[in-house]
């Protein structure tokens, strides 16, 4: 992974207090705090410092032009559409809430994110969208959510998993588990590195700062079985796959 300036590391939250009181593994908070680095510099607008090898990546060029974000995404709506009135929760939704049409669900929608910077604008700009169905963002961890049993209808994970190792989403797994009501579904991707993009979009993630996880699908559904869940829908992107799991 990407060496980070000292500078950096000490801006991960908005407190290193948060970081650590988690009770995880030292290479779970490692993880976690170069994420939040990352995302916070991404979502301040802050420029990269790459070497001329990476900016002349193809993939660097998409990522400058627009283009990339479009491969990356991974449609959730697609597989599980929110409903009326459902009681919807985003697990590392950085900005999202600024970019899917949600409003136009009708759903009640929360989110947690490990950016604070992603958290601050959402809280903000939320409620002006719609004070009704946005019930905020909190700033914390996807293992460790900060929310009741048997909340929610439906929760979603996309572009999370890619960044920490299998052992931590079967944390995330039971989290999601725990949060969901009887018959609810969790939505999240998984980077499948067989696509044509996902060595080289790993390799640009290193030099932005984060590592990625390369892992077989195979692996992601083993997990799956493991947590007690049952994949019940499927959708394979460009370089993410969806899964649509029930426990």
């Amino acid at each position: 992974m990407a060496k980070k300036h000292e500078s950096e590391s000490q801006g991960a939250f908005s407190s290193n207090s948060y970081l650590s009181s988690l009770k995880t593994p030292q290479d779970w908070q490692s993880q976690i705090a170069a994420v939040s680095v990352r995302f916070n510099r991404e979502y301040r607008g802050e420029a990269f410092d790459l070497p001329e090898e990476v900016e002349a990546m193809p993939i660097f060029r998409e990522r400058t032009s627009g283009s990339l974000q479009a491969k990356l995404t991974s449609p959730f709506w697609d597989v599980a559409q929110p409903k009326k009135n459902q009681h919807c929760l985003d697990i590392g939704c950085g900005v999202s809430f600024l970019i899917y049409p949600w409003r136009e669900w009708e759903a009640l929608f929360y989110g947690q994110e490990i950016s604070d910077v992603a958290r601050d604008i959402l809280n903000a700009r939320g409620p002006q969208l719609n004070s009704k169905l946005f019930k905020g963002v909190a700033l914390g961890a996807a293992h460790q959510l900060s929310y009741e049993a048997k909340q929610f209808d439906l929760a979603i994970a996309t572009g999370v998993s890619c960044y920490y190792p299998l052992d931590y989403w079967a944390a995330v797994l039971a989290e999601a588990k725990r949060v969901l009501k009887p018959g609810g579904v969790f939505v999240f991707d998984a980077i499948d590195p067989e696509t044509p993009l996902a060595e080289n979009w790993a390799i640009l993630e290193m030099y932005l700062g984060t590592e990625v996880f390369l892992e077989p699908i195979a692996a992601w559904k083993k997990l799956i079985q493991t947590a007690g869940g049952k994949v019940v829908k499927t959708l394979p992107g460009e370089v993410f796959q969806l899964f649509k799991v029930q426990f």
